[in-house]
Order: C-alpha cells, then sequence, then structure tokens
C-alpha cells in the first residue's frame, strides 16, 4: 500500500506520462525516422556504385517512357536533340562545394520524337546576391550525356517567380518548370556530364558513405529503452528511502518510550530510598498527620509556627520538610 501511494503521488504520474510518451516516439518515430534515412542513403549509394560500373547507354534503353523508374537513377545515357534556351529556368538559394551556387535547368527536346527532358547543365556562382551572366547553352542538334536524376520535390512556401526577366523556381521539380514554360517534360531530369555541351561548373556525385544515421536510429532505441529504467530506478530508491525514514522515526520512539520508563523507575526507587522511615510504635492518629504533612512537603507548601509561649519572640517559618526533620530528629 504504502509503495502504491508512493507511484500514485501527482509527480510520479505526470513523469511516467511523459517518459510513456517519450518513449513511444522513440520506437514508433525518432528511430523509424533516422534508419529508414540510413536505408535510403544504403540503397543511393548501391545505385551509385552499380551505376559508375555501368557504360553510357541510349537513353531510349533505359528509359524509353516519360515516366520515372527508379531503378534507374544515376544511370548514364545518352541523347540527341537541342536546347530550348528560351524556357530555361535558375534555382537559387544552393550550396555546392559549400559555397552558394545557381543551378541552371534547360529543357532538351529528343530528336525523332515529341520528348521533352529538362537537363541542369551545372552551376554558376551569384555575384554579389545577384543572378550573373549564364552562358548560352550551343545551338541546333547536340548530343549529350547525363545521369538520370528523380525530381526533387516541391516547395509549398516558395512557388515560381522572376528576376530580371529569368525564369527562377525553388527546386528541381519538372513539373515547375511545365507549368511555367508551358512544355510537357519527362517525370525525370539529367544531370549533364563533365564536358557536355553546354556543361556549366560540375556537380559532383554524393559521397558514398552512410552517414550518422544509423548511429542516429541506435541512439533513439536506447533513449527508448533507458528512459523508463531510469524513471523505475529512481522511483525505487525513494521507496527504499521512505521505508528507511519511516524504521528510523519507529525506532526513536521505540527508544524515548524505554528511555523515559527507566528513568521513572529510577526515580521512584531514589524518592523510596530518600524517605524516613516511620517511628516505631507510630500511633494511628500520628500517622495520619505525618502523612499529610509529607504531603504538603511534596507539594511545596509552608507552614507558620510560633516556637515557645504566645507572645513570646518571633514568629518563625518553618517548611513542612524542616517540620519532619524536627520531630522525626531527621
Amino acid at each position: 500500500m504504502h509503495v502504491l501511494r508512493t507511484i500514485l503521488r501527482p509527480g510520479w504520474i505526470a513523469l511516467g506520462i511523459v517518459v510513456v510518451a517519450f518513449a513511444v516516439a522513440c520506437f514508433t518515430l525518432l528511430a523509424p525516422w533516422q534508419l529508414g534515412k540510413n536505408s535510403d542513403t544504403e540503397r543511393r549509394n548501391d545505385l551509385i556504385r552499380t551505376a559508375t560500373s555501368l557504360e553510357t547507354a541510349p537513353i531510349d534503353e533505359v528509359a524509353p517512357s516519360s515516366a520515372f523508374d527508379p531503378s534507374t537513377e544515376w544511370r548514364e545515357v545518352s541523347v540527341s536533340g537541342r536546347y530550348l534556351e528560351d524556357r530555361q529556368a535558375l534555382v537559387r538559394l544552393r550550396n555546392i562545394n559549400e559555397r552558394p551556387a545557381i543551378e541552371v535547368l534547360t529543357p532538351f527536346a529528343v530528336s525523332g520524337s515529341d520528348r521533352v527532358i529538362l537537363v541542369n547543365r551545372g552551376f554558376v556562382r551569384p555575384t554579389e546576391g545577384a543572378v550573373p551572366d549564364v552562358p548560352a547553352p550551343p545551338a541546333g542538334e547536340q548530343t549529350i550525356a547525363g545521369r538520370i536524376r528523380a525530381a526533387e520535390g516541391v516547395s509549398t512556401d516558395r512557388g515560381v517567380g522572376e528576376e530580371n526577366g529569368r525564369l527562377t523556381v525553388p527546386s528541381i521539380s519538372p513539373g515547375l518548370v511545365s507549368g511555367a514554360t508551358g512544355t510537357t517534360l519527362d517525370d525525370f531530369y539529367l544531370q549533364l556530364s563533365k564536358g557536355q555541351p553546354g556543361a556549366l561548373g560540375e556537380i559532383p556525385l554524393p559521397h558514398l558513405d552512410s552517414g550518422p544515421y544509423l548511429s542516429y536510429g541506435l541512439q533513439w532505441l536506447a533513449f527508448g529503452i533507458m528512459a523508463p529504467l531510469g524513471v523505475g530506478y529512481f522511483l525505487w530508491a525513494e521507496i527504499k528511502s521512505r521505508r528507511r525514514a519511516a524504521a528510523a522515526q519507529q525506532a526513536d520512539a521505540t527508544g524515548g518510550a524505554e528511555s523515559q520508563a527507566a528513568t521513572s523507575t529510577a526515580g521512584e526507587k531514589v524518592a523510596a530510598a530518600a524517605a524516613p522511615a516511620p517511628p516505631a510504635h507510630e500511633s494511628r492518629a500520628e500517622r495520619k498527620r505525618r502523612m499529610r504533612e509529607e504531603l504538603r512537603a511534596a507539594a511545596g507548601t509552608t507552614e507558620t509556627h510560633h516556637v515557645g509561649n504566645i507572645g513570646q519572640g518571633p514568629a518563625v517559618e518553618e517548611t513542612a520538610s524542616e517540620k519532619l526533620s524536627r520531630r522525626y530528629g531527621g
């Protein structure tokens, strides 16, 4: 019952609710989120390793339709056609090699078909926060090679804009460029390889490491286990502390009662030993009188007696204990 009362205190109840909610979040949200990112990174690294080990192939063999196939991402393909510079878009606020950059997206019309593919030609550096002049792509028929990339997510807080007469978009999304230019584009885009016609600053491939996501996921799992264990430990420590305090209080109460009883018994023995013995052959009346006088002495009362004849000498105030001593010779 004492343990139950400790657990049901408001503070422990509130702490228990918070810890349970935290543990549930660790196991259902935080750890799966980090472990999922680790799985995505490993899958991307596997795709890059596979893609870089293969030769460049025509786009009709790898991506025959406009729909995006995730298994083909990072494959390098070749395609012939021409750039549509008048429908070009810029992606601002990018970071490449830890420096600000602007990426240039130019639609590319495939020869012999009605397909138009968005091509990321690379990046240019902004000048004093402004958009610099972007080199124009080569005119006429061109054959280019680039890696298939999935479209980026569309930012909901930023939309299509225009700066100095040039179209700007917040992310590399064929859908955004398609809606802004009125051009039907494939669902994916090509990241132009180094040295190709129309290429600008090269965008490097991602580093092939898994990152910290696995360790982060394991840490969240550990936190979800340790938090309830920590609360249980502190709860048990408080229960033990309360039990020790109650036992000490009970021991102090028992010891005090025994000490008081021993002191009272010793006092009674001393009083009995100090009390004068009654005189021999004491009559009943004298015994009663003696007992009354002893009671008065114990209560600290005083009596006034005149020693000698009336009117002779001063009155002497005599205590009951002195009277007893005078009468019994104590």
